[in-house]
């Protein structure tokens, strides 16, 4: 699995994992559901590290949506932000531009044109801010 796969591996395990919030549901039970055999070291570094800093992501984000609240984003675009997120603040072997456009890409794959603009809108204001 390259890393593409293991970003979109890992965008469709924390959007399942972000659906079932009143159902207990550990990571591993979740990425055996996505990810069959054998698995990747980093898409289980995303999946895992996404999960373990969520609320401070979270808290990231907020700052940073102008006329959103978070909650109210539609989950995939919630999702993929999460992602590139942690990818920026925890993952520096991964240079900010790829991680921008990696998270542009899962939005056409995920959702939309319009999407891709919206993420990249976020992500550039928030590496801006920060």
């Amino acid at each position: 699995m390259n890393r593409r796969e293991a970003r979109e591996k890992a965008i469709q395990t924390l959007f399942q994992l972000d659906n079932l919030n009143n159902i207990e549901i550990s990571i591993e039970e979740a990425m055996s559901f996505i990810v069959k055999g054998q698995s990747n070291q980093f898409y289980e570094q995303l999946v895992r590290g996404t999960m373990a800093h969520r609320d401070e992501l979270d808290a990231q984000l907020a700052e940073n949506l102008e006329n959103w609240e978070l909650d109210r984003l539609p989950k995939i675009e919630r999702t993929i932000l999460r992602l590139a997120l942690y990818e920026i603040e925890y993952n520096e072997d991964v240079p900010l531009g790829v991680v921008i456009n990696e998270a542009i890409e899962l939005s056409k794959t995920f959702s939309d044109e319009k999407s891709g603009r919206f993420v990249n809108g976020v992500l550039s204001k928030f590496t801006k801010n920060n």
